[in-house]
């Protein structure tokens, strides 16, 4: 008779079980109802399958993707166990074919949606067999405490009735406590049958980084892992598409994926991911459930995930081969107020649940200070003892010396209290600070003794200071709107004035570097300034209006001595090159020749910081070939909205190689065409009213601001 050791070595290939699959497949083949918690990559599936081919009788598997399924199901046909899967996938063909070859008992497994299983068809189905083995996957759909509650896995409870002599094993890899407890008292589980494997994935690297600049973080980080398998996770289908795209375009291997894309393309996708035909997908949660790809090397989630189950989950779809894998998160308090704003559309359980799950997430996000494994493992229950795992971010930071912060924590714990515990840490910092907004005056918080006693600290600071304490266990959140309370080690620090240490973050507002002022070239500068006030003379306009002084102090600082260094200078666009850079080069080189000065090397605060505004990608993605009309559709705005991003793409110097394009926005004549390029070039392209007066107001606006981008380009 074989063994689960024997068919896990000639079935699936495998020397040795991961930890407690041995000893779930042994309970259920005992016919024990048993829970299994398992983590991601931790085996769930052989939990089933083994015993699928020991047991007299079906092994129906409720899953809730039909992508899980089809890869399921190819795994075991490849592995030859007799596996079939009915659902909306299949052709009227190809579904019956499964149906009969349940009904002859040839198949041995059994895909099914939780939906499917409830169908009069199916039901008659599996009345005309016998049902040895009732697997739930993903069984944290069942409770409503759970992070991806689905009503109808709450109707698996029926089932069990229907079908009371086979035995039952529910399995997922993100439980908490509550939630096990939840799955086991629906499904009448005895207490006792429940495995719990660690939720401890050593091989992967954990860091949370505060999102500055999404895409430049995303593209530094992918520049690591050229030619390497990854999912970028992101809140949104449309963010999804823009982020896919720019990748692409950047050329990196990427495709998006998201339940907004036709189901061919969703599923063409997926397989062009899981087949490494594509490197990179970037996807809504909606991906990945459920799909067996072993080389992800890594996951981002470029925006806050809803939940730590959810990121658990997320997670933990790379590195399933055991080798290492990074996983980034970009956090920023943005998209915690975005995600506030949907949980406050909900009612009732869904809204206190969806609020605790992000109150955890944001904790978590936030912590600089603890090992990453100990608060995401004590979440689901687990203890994390080792001081330091070597494989996260606060783990292998270099170590922040702390300082006294007791003065700065008794404000903010004094504030708490006299504000009556009911408030959350934003209300506490505008006491502090002395704001005059409605909700202050209204409760009368002006009158405190901790009113304005805090405006040595920037709103960001006394939050940070608050999210500390919180860490350190001084104080706890509870409720939607996350109220602080005391803890008794508060009251303690208050009245003994407890010395507590920690960091004060650094305050943005000054630690910006002040530019430091040039040290330029005075003559130079005066050479400059006086040429600045003939033209200004001649075009009858005030001096700046063609360079301002901080043009001229740069370009006395930095000699540029070509059309293109004089590019870089601030307040110089393609416009003004156009009309003045000559004139002004020819007054620099004739000083520096005189001089035997050399020019300096200026980097442009453009190729610094422009690199990725959202102008920057549309015209990097129309010079790419996108036409107008397209990025319209793709970022879903007006053609206008492009046309604006493609003039401030030109207007900072960037050419545009499209012009056929261009040509096909306006339905000018030739001649009103020449015309306006004629008025731009004497007018210049930052106002279009001149243009307009000029042309005697008889080229609508939207006409003009195609000829500004066509006269710009050129």
């Amino acid at each position: 008779m074989p063994t689960p050791a024997s068919i896990l070595k000639d079935t699936f290939g495998y020397d040795s079980f991961h930890p407690y699959q041995r000893e779930i497949i042994e309970n259920v083949l005992a016919g024990r109802d048993t829970l299994g918690i398992m983590p991601t990559g931790g085996g769930k599936s052989l939990c089933y399958q083994i015993p699928s081919l020991m047991l007299d009788g079906l092994t129906l598997v409720v899953s809730p993707l039909i992508a899980l399924m089809k890869d399921q199901v190819e795994q075991m046909r490849t592995s030859g166990v007799p596996a079939v899967m009915l659902n909306s996938s299949l052709s009227p063909y190809e579904y019956q074919i499964n149906m009969d070859s349940v009904r002859d008992g040839s198949a041995k497994l059994l895909y099914l949606a939780p939906e499917t299983l409830f169908t009069g068809r199916i039901s008659s189905l599996l009345s005309q067999i016998e049902l040895a083995l009732l697997t739930i996957d993903e069984a944290h759909c069942i409770s409503e405490w759970g992070h991806d509650f689905r009503p109808e896995y709450r109707q698996l409870m029926d089932v069990r009735q229907r079908y009371p002599n086979a035995t039952c094993l529910a399995l997922t890899a993100t439980a908490t406590p509550r939630v096990r407890a939840d799955i086991k008292s629906s499904l009448k589980f005895e207490q006792s049958n429940e495995f719990i494997a660690s939720f401890n994935r050593e091989n992967l690297y954990i860091e949370v980084t505060p999102k500055r600049d999404g895409i430049g973080q995303t593209i530094s980080f992918l520049e690591k892992f050229k030619d390497q398998s990854g999912i970028i996770y992101c809140f949104s289908r449309r963010q999804v598409d823009e982020l896919a795209a720019y990748l692409k375009m950047k050329g990196f291997s990427a495709l998006p994926y998201h339940a907004g894309l036709e189901r061919e393309t969703r599923k063409a996708n997926q397989e062009a991911f899981v087949r490494d035909d594509v490197q990179i997908i970037v996807a809504t949660i909606a991906f990945g459930m459920g799909i067996n790809k072993p080389n992800a090397r890594f996951v981002i989630h470029y925006d806050l995930p809803k939940s730590v189950e959810g990121y658990y989950q997320e997670i933990g779809r790379a590195g399933r081969d055991g080798l290492p894998a990074h996983c980034l998160l970009l956090y920023n308090y943005s998209d915690v107020s975005k995600l506030r704003y949907f949980i406050s559309q909900k009612e009732g359980t869904e809204k206190r649940v969806a609020t605790e799950h992000l109150d955890a997430i944001v904790n978590y996000s936030e912590d600089e200070i603890n090992c990453r494994r100990k608060p995401l493992l004590a979440y689901f229950g687990e203890t994390y003892s080792d001081d330091n795992c070597e494989t996260c971010d606060n783990c292998t930071a270099e170590a922040r010396e702390l300082i006294d912060i007791t003065i700065p924590s008794q404000k903010f714990l004094s504030c708490v209290k006299r504000t009556g515990e009911r408030f959350g840490a934003g209300h506490v910092t505008d006491v502090l600070r002395g704001s005059k907004n409605k909700k202050v005056l209204r409760y009368g918080h002006e009158n405190l003794s901790t009113y304005g006693i805090g405006g040595d600290l920037t709103q960001k600071q006394w939050m940070h200071l608050s999210r500390q304490l919180t860490q350190m266990g001084y104080l706890q959140k509870s409720g939607e709107y996350s109220v602080l309370n005391l803890t008794p080690q508060a009251i303690d620090a208050l009245h003994n004035r407890t010395q507590i240490m920690g960091h004060i973050q650094e305050d943005e507002r000054q630690s910006r570097k002040v530019p430091e002022t040039l040290n330029y070239d005075q003559a130079l500068f005066a050479i400059l300034r006086q040429k600045r006030k003939e033209l200004a003379d001649e075009a009858s306009v005030p001096p700046y209006v063609i360079f301002s002084d901080k043009t001229l102090v740069e370009m006395s600082a930095y000699y540029p001595q070509s059309l293109e260094s004089v590019l870089k200078m601030s307040g110089v666009g393609q416009a003004k090159l156009g009309r003045y850079g000559e004139i002004f080069l020819k007054e620099i080189k004739s000083y520096c020749e005189s001089n035997g000065i050399k020019e300096k090397e200026k980097i442009s605060f453009r190729e610094r910081s422009d690199k990725n505004r959202r102008y920057m990608i549309v015209g990097e993605m129309y010079n790419a070939g996108e036409s107008i009309q397209n990025l319209s559709e793709r970022y879903q705005v007006q053609t206008g909205t492009i046309v604006n991003h493609l003039v401030r793409f030109a207007s900072a110097g960037n050419p545009l190689k499209n012009g056929t394009d261009l040509q096909a926005q306006t339905s000018l004549s030739p001649e009103e065409q020449a015309k306006a390029i004629q008025a731009f070039e004497e007018l210049g392209t930052d106002f279009l009213r001149p243009v307009f007066e000029k042309l005697n107001e008889k080229i609508s606006y939207d006409d003009l601001k195609i000829m500004r981008l066509i006269a710009l380009s050129q």
